[in-house]
């Protein structure tokens, strides 16, 4: 008898109460094609802990405990097997709780908040590389790290690093590096927003305003927008938070082709003492474009113009709103803090002048604007 057949066989299952049956149903999941389904499985568990956790602490929320929750199961439980099914609930199925928030958002408001994040996201842009260049050469770290730290939190995060990184020949480790300090500050993002919002007495427009424009990730806005909306008990933070970092996003376009510039530019400069000529950097639109915005844009119409108020949009948006918990516990699943902060302590500075400055200028641009 196989070792699948072991543990199905009714004696066996006698034996498991409670999660021990899970973790039994995990096990036999565990071999061959079911290992993507298995680690979507997992963050499905946690992100039910979390979300009733959410609904208990709703100061705390169930984007944060999920994140928690990963953490720890981490470190507790070798889930290294199931790392493509964690991946694909961080990513891909972020995406689509994302176009199921659509389907609260009303079109008309999507443009308006959109058009006046626009002054907010250039200067917040343009901090963000600035201080990344000028912090860079204070602490002697290599271009390629400023340019990925800048891009990602100035823009999005991860999403804008893997589009950035091919452009600029960016090494692996630099790559890994930038990343894990873009999480890092997620991570923080996530816990110390919504109490400084507070504090500030931000209105609920502003804190949405605030965390999509400073704040680094689309996973860690939606996060962070959905802790203030369960601790103020409305979501009119977490649909601004999104409608302006999904604007946001659509600057790795600009951005793309910018760097491609200028990497092509140095790079013709080099291949003089080579071959006489110059590789020239290729973006494809269709690798960089973020897809799910139009997915969002699509879901937004519909709720506009298609019998708009109907009880579906709401449940749809509900089920968006679990998802992004399922995302943050994936999250939480492959976050390693300690192994993060022995790798060095420069590029963490990096990322904190960067997402400081940037957070501090996108609260003065609005305070000047009178958005606040």
């Amino acid at each position: 008898m196989s070792a699948n057949s072991q543990i199905l066989s009714t004696s066996r299952l006698r034996r498991y109460r409670g999660l021990d049956l899970v973790w039994a149903v995990v096990t036999v999941m565990k071999g061959g094609s079911m290992k993507k389904l298995t680690g979507i499985v997992i963050c499905f568990i946690i992100a039910v802990v979390a979300w009733l956790l959410g609904m208990k602490f709703p100061v705390v929320g169930g984007p944060v405990f999920g994140i928690l929750i990963g953490m720890v199961t981490a470190k507790l439980v070798d889930v290294s097997s199931f790392r493509e099914g964690i991946v694909l609930t961080a990513k891909k199925l972020l995406q689509f709780s994302i176009i199921l928030l659509g389907f609260e958002m009303n079109l008309m408001s999507v443009l308006r908040v959109g058009s006046k994040s626009l002054l907010v996201m250039i200067f917040t842009l343009g901090t963000a590389f600035g201080v990344a260049y000028i912090a860079s050469k204070a602490l002697k770290i290599d271009k390629n790290s400023a340019i990925l730290v800048g891009a990602g939190t100035s823009i999005c995060g991860g999403s804008a690093i893997a589009a950035a990184a091919p452009i600029i020949r960016a090494k692996d480790e630099e790559v890994a590096k930038s990343i894990s300090v873009i999480f890092l500050f997620n991570i923080a993002a996530v816990f110390i927003f919504p109490a400084l919002g507070k504090i500030m007495h931000l209105s609920d427009v502003g804190f949405g305003m605030w965390a999509g424009t400073a704040v680094n990730d689309t996973s860690s806005v939606v996060a962070t927008g959905s802790a203030w909306s369960q601790m103020v008990g409305n979501d009119v933070a977490l649909k601004f938070a999104t409608i302006v970092k999904l604007t946001r996003t659509l600057m790795i376009i600009p951005v793309s082709f910018i760097l491609a510039a200028i990497t092509g530019r140095e790079m013709k400069a080099k291949a003089e003492s080579q071959s006489g000529e110059c590789e020239v950097t290729k973006v494809k639109i269709s690798k960089i474009f973020p897809w799910f915005v139009i997915g969002f844009l699509l879901a937004a119409c519909i709720c506009t113009f298609f019998m708009p108020g109907a009880k579906a949009y709401g449940y749809l948006g509900r089920s968006g709103k679990f998802i992004i918990v399922m995302a943050m516990s994936a999250i939480g699943l492959n976050t390693d803090v300690i192994e993060l902060v022995k790798k060095g302590k420069k590029p963490i500075v990096l990322g904190l002048c960067c997402w400081i400055a940037v957070a501090s200028v996108s609260i003065l641009v609005q305070y000047f604007m009178k958005m606040l």
